[in-house]
């Protein structure tokens, strides 16, 4: 089946509101496009000027993470129910570098997921290995851990709604890409492993995405895989060659 594409950037620790704001207008008529869904990942500060700045346009607002936590005495943190009441409609979960600055386990990404859902936010669920790993070739075991553990308790119906995002962590801003062949071969699997524990209706109905170092010379290569259905774009996300990215035909 032919799955729509969906291109999304995470802005990352980058741009203060006003900085947000002035990028939002520079990207307005670069990503329009009736083919990709498009939407703006972005620092908490800003969300609610970025919801703004794209109103009218093609542009969703997601998040970076979230709490699993509904309210209270957690400093810091930002719950489902904030980020809706705001215009956010996805949200980023389980992305390499929470799970490694921030100790992030699949058990505390399970919550989430399900917290996502619950409450009506599309997860981005982000999943790779190490260098070390790769080298190891434990890739796509360990990979078939983190999403059979992240989507524990995810019904068929509600995972054919989500995104996962493949992306190997030694390619993550150090200007490394996989090739496309090995990207393929990981999104692949992905989304054989959904097929083994949800069917093959539901496997074909999820969007998998690939991220790490994603630009605009290898988008168009990487998204006419059979298996990637667009991309979660770091750096690039944050210049006007984004506008490239979405539109990559």
């Amino acid at each position: 089946m032919a799955r729509r594409k969906i291109v999304a950037g995470n802005w990352k620790m980058n741009m203060t509101p006003s900085q947000a704001v002035a990028l939002c207008a520079e990207l307005k008529d670069l990503v329009k496009s009736d083919d990709v869904d498009v939407v703006y990942c972005v620092p908490a500060i800003d969300i609610i000027p970025v919801v703004e700045a794209v109103k009218g346009t093609n542009v969703a607002v997601g998040a970076e993470d979230m709490s699993f936590e509904e309210k209270g005495a957690f400093t810091g943190e930002i719950s489902a129910d904030m980020l809706l009441d705001a215009g956010v409609k996805y949200v980023i979960i389980g992305h390499s570098e929470r799970r490694e600055y921030h100790k992030e386990d699949d058990a505390s990404l399970n919550k989430k997921v399900l917290k996502a859902i619950e409450k009506g936010l599309t997860p981005i669920l982000c999943c790779g290995e190490t260098l070390e790993q790769r080298e190891m070739g434990i890739t796509l075991d360990w990979i078939r851990t983190q999403i059979k553990s992240d989507l524990k308790d995810v019904t068929a119906a509600q995972v054919a709604e989500l995104v996962i995002a493949y992306e190997p962590i030694w390619a993550i801003g150090t200007g490394k890409t996989a090739t496309t062949a090995q990207a393929e071969e990981v999104c692949k699997a992905i989304r054989e492993c959904i097929a083994e524990v949800y069917g093959t209706d539901t496997a074909e109905k999820v969007r998998i995405q690939y991220g790490g170092s994603v630009n605009a010379g290898n988008a168009a290569e990487l998204f006419a895989q059979p298996n990637i259905d667009g991309g979660l774009v770091g750096g690039a996300s944050l210049k006007a060659d984004f506008g490239k990215i979405v539109c990559y035909k």
